[in-house]
């Protein structure tokens, strides 16, 4: 009678961390352990930690990964466009419960919530962005939207159309955002003056300009913290 073969050697690998996570909580996994277990789910019959270390190098870590194009995902051995798929759906899932949470609170009482989660959203653009977030008599968020996106290092921002957008959301205030895909936050002259045309634009309608954020890959520069608003 021939004898099984013994099983894969991954598969008491994944034993064993599904027993370190549900023992010892996630916080006791290293971050390529959390991304073993997501891809433990998606690639049923493969040792998934080349695959985690793999995309873990290729994109800089989770943020990175979970921030990243599925066209760029599928160009690591063993992420096919199911899994790019998946991991997309995990990165939306992240993003609406922050946007989630932002939306309970009061903004300005919940600052870091906010500033994480606009780093989140726009610290791997590869393109710049202009968000504008839209708050109401409480500082409770109506809405965050993209106005423009542009190329590299520039985005077209109209302050006419910032003003016609607040106007029909009823927004007493709002707060500017945009990212400077180079990492460096320093407020170019561009910025300044781009922010006080908006100010100068919204200042008829009764409407604050409470801060504008520059986001890139190594943190947050704050208009207002600055001294420029």
């Amino acid at each position: 009678m021939t004898e099984a073969p013994p099983p894969p050697h991954w598969q008491g690998h994944r034993e064993r961390l599904r027993s370190k996570l549900l023992s010892r909580g996630a916080g006791a996994l290293d971050d390529y352990e959390i991304l073993e277990v997501l891809l433990m789910a998606f690639i049923p019959r493969r040792d998934v930690k080349p695959i985690a270390k793999a995309l873990e190098t290729k994109f800089g870590g989770l943020s990175g990964i979970l921030a990243a194009p599925a066209a760029d995902l599928v160009k690591v051995d063993g992420i096919g466009e199911t899994v790019a798929a998946y991991l997309k759906a995990v990165a939306e899932l992240q993003s609406r419960a922050s946007l989630q949470e932002i939306r309970r609170r009061e903004v300005i009482s919940s600052w870091s919530a906010l500033l994480a989660y606009v780093r989140r959203e726009m610290q791997h653009e590869a393109r710049e962005q202009f968000r504008v977030l839209f708050l109401d008599r409480k500082n409770q968020l109506i809405a965050d939207e993209i106005m423009s996106r542009g190329t590299v290092d520039h985005a077209p921002v109209y302050p006419r159309e910032i003003a016609r957008r607040a106007l029909e959301h009823s927004a007493s205030s709002l707060i500017l955002v945009h990212n400077h895909p180079s990492g460096d936050t320093t407020p170019s002259r561009a910025d300044i003056d781009m922010t006080r045309e908006i100010i100068d634009a919204l200042t008829a309608f009764d409407i604050d300009v409470h801060d504008h954020l520059i986001v890139g890959t190594h943190g947050i520069t704050s208009f207002r913290s600055a001294g420029l608003i």
